[in-house]
């Protein structure tokens, strides 16, 4: 299961979906999404890239999520949260050691998606934790509800899936966890 997270990153998933000799879903988003990739970049199924490193949280998103997870990071980091962003583009195989090492150094996950956090990135990120380094996580996408028609960024915005409300997210969730900033 691969969600990539703009326009090259779909080409090299594709690409490498190509050379897979096993069943592949790839999942694309319904609209346009900002390309911050480059079209050379290296592209692994089921090794996940680290976008940007952090020391506070691990913010872990696919698809057109990554964007967003960027955008809250650099509004974190205007607040003096240091967030590692890893783009998970494999849902399946997952790359546990990834995670794994994130969550040691930063000690607080979130995953991020648009997608129900039930049997998604956020289940599998919570599985993965919870049987190898259990840390604070806090998954965010859809909330177990049906989702209703709109544009996307209508959308982004209804359920709490832009950069901004994620940064909000991050800053409750930190908050709850250590009392305080």
């Amino acid at each position: 299961v691969i969600v990539p997270a703009d326009y090259h990153e779909t080409k090299r998933a594709v690409m490498a979906a190509l050379e897979l000799d096993s069943p592949v879903y790839i999942r694309f988003a319904r609209e346009s999404t900002p390309v911050f990739s480059r079209l050379d970049a290296p592209f692994e199924v089921g090794k996940s890239i680290v976008l940007r490193d952090g020391t506070d949280v691990t913010l872990i998103a696919i698809g057109p999520m990554v964007y967003e997870a960027l955008i809250a990071s650099g509004i974190l980091g205007s607040k003096g949260i240091s967030c590692e962003v890893i783009n998970a583009h494999t849902v399946k195989p997952f790359d546990e050691n990834a995670l794994l090492a994130s969550a040691a150094k930063t000690g607080h996950v979130i995953s991020v998606e648009e997608h129900q956090i039930i049997g998604g990135l956020g289940s599998t990120v919570a599985e993965t934790l919870a049987e190898n380094y259990p840390v604070p996580l806090h998954r965010i996408g859809m909330d177990d509800k049906y989702g209703e028609s709109g544009t996307a960024e209508e959308l982004l915005d209804r359920y709490g899936l832009t950069g901004e409300h994620i940064a909000q997210t991050v800053l409750s969730s930190i908050t709850d966890e250590r009392g305080s900033i």
